[in-house]
């Protein structure tokens, strides 16, 4: 039914601006792209002609950071320029600029270069109060996610919607490629362990754009209670999921290119142990290693240090022996399908007190206790995924409801 009205939407929409396209190339910007971004590929920002008519006359907020481009240009800029009333931003996790370190709350306050105020909801509060919503018509979400359920930014979308909806606010998602939406993988997030890094019944991986991801949280009642957000998505063209995705810019501090994007659904589990995985180094999401990890088993070593990225990592100033990923293969990862847990099993196996290997945001991570009691009791890669496959084909049972694009399987 949400499909049903997103579909009709956009053709009243399409019929109203009589095919004025104004689409930007995207593929100008390459600081962080190892290759042109795939031809004929238009992102839902780029597809002005579908959602501009929507915004005539209407006083916008919009939900985004330094990701929101539209070509080289970045949203707010597109739609100023093109007469729009924009009148607030909300940022997320690492600010508008995205330069906030990790784990750094973000202050509110106006931008200086865009003259709008910018509502953090990466500080005290998650989410906007009614008061910070008033005066707003409707809000527009742009942000590059990268398909992993940990990762924040479809905590702050959800949020924002269970709000808008409260409020009556229409949100309009502008969709963006999942870099890591060619596989869906990892344990299925219990209830009892929801949180600000995973707040729904998803796996690690879930093989969605963020524009199908929204359809799902509107369409399965994840809002709660009651909520429906007055959902519009305005989707990709010729976009497949399969094909490669190559970032314009860093979607994060520590995310700084594509091989960190696809270990960073492997490694972050580590984030709940003792093991650095490159925080306040050049290569974060590349590595993984501890002082006490025995040094003739993982012999390469690196020590983090305080950076504009990662002010207080991990580790920080201890040598750490480890394994350096960085002469992996992109595209081997890409074919493989799959969460790597292998770097987690032999970092456990070779960590001299296993009662200190874990902390307690290691089963947010996962989602689950189940992974660490599975790691303690020393069942193998193979027996642990074998348990992620019941509840695997029922999210894709959830999933293939809401999929705006041929799906990988």
């Amino acid at each position: 039914m949400n499909n049903f009205f997103v579909i009709l939407s956009l053709a009243l929409v399409m019929l109203f601006a009589q095919c004025r396209a104004n689409t930007i190339n995207s593929g100008q910007n390459l600081s962080f792209a190892q290759k042109p971004i795939h031809e004929g590929l238009a992102l839902g920002g780029e597809r002005t002609y579908l959602y501009f008519p929507m915004l005539r006359g209407k006083r916008i907020a919009v939900a985004g950071n330094h990701t929101s481009l539209v070509g080289n240009t970045h949203l707010v800029d597109t739609l100023v320029r093109s007469g729009k009333n924009v009148v607030k931003i909300f940022s997320p996790e690492h600010g508008f600029r995205g330069t906030a370190p990790d784990g750094a709350y973000v202050a509110s306050g106006m931008d200086p270069s865009k003259g709008i105020m910018v509502i953090s909801l990466y500080g005290p509060a998650r989410r906007p109060t009614p008061e910070q919503l008033a005066g707003i018509d409707v809000i527009l979400f742009d942000m590059q996610d990268v398909g992993a359920r940990f990762y924040t930014y479809i905590s702050t979308m959800t949020m924002l919607m269970q709000v808008a909806a409260r409020q009556n606010i229409p949100v309009i998602v502008l969709d963006r490629p999942n870099p890591n939406g060619h596989f869906i993988d990892g344990p299925v997030l219990d209830m009892e362990f929801s949180s600000f890094v995973g707040l729904h019944p998803v796996p690690v991986v879930h093989g969605m754009t963020i524009g199908e991801f929204a359809l799902m949280i509107n369409g399965e009642g994840w809002l709660g209670g009651d909520l429906q957000s007055n959902l519009t998505v305005i989707p990709l063209k010729n976009y497949d999921r399969t094909m490669p995705y190559a970032l314009p810019v860093p979607p994060s501090p520590n995310l700084p290119n594509m091989l960190s994007i696809y270990l960073y659904p492997s490694l972050c589990f580590f984030e709940g142990t003792a093991i650095s995985v490159g925080r306040g180094t050049e290569f974060p999401f590349q590595v993984f290693g501890s002082e006490r990890l025995p040094s003739e088993r993982f012999p390469f070593t690196f020590t983090p240090k305080s950076i504009s990225a990662s002010t207080n990592p991990p580790l920080l100033g201890l040598k750490c022996n480890g394994k350096d990923l960085r002469q992996l293969s992109k595209e081997e990862i890409r074919a493989s399908r799959r969460i790597n847990l292998s770097y987690l099993l032999k970092a456990f196996h070779y960590f001299p007190d296993k009662s200190r290997f874990f902390n307690p945001f290691f089963d947010r991570l996962a989602g689950t206790n189940l992974l660490r009691n599975q790691i303690k009791a020393g069942l193998t890669e193979q027996q642990i995924r074998e348990s992620w496959q019941p509840g695997l084909n029922a999210f894709r049972a959830i999933r293939a409801k809401y999929l705006l694009y041929p799906d990988f399987e």
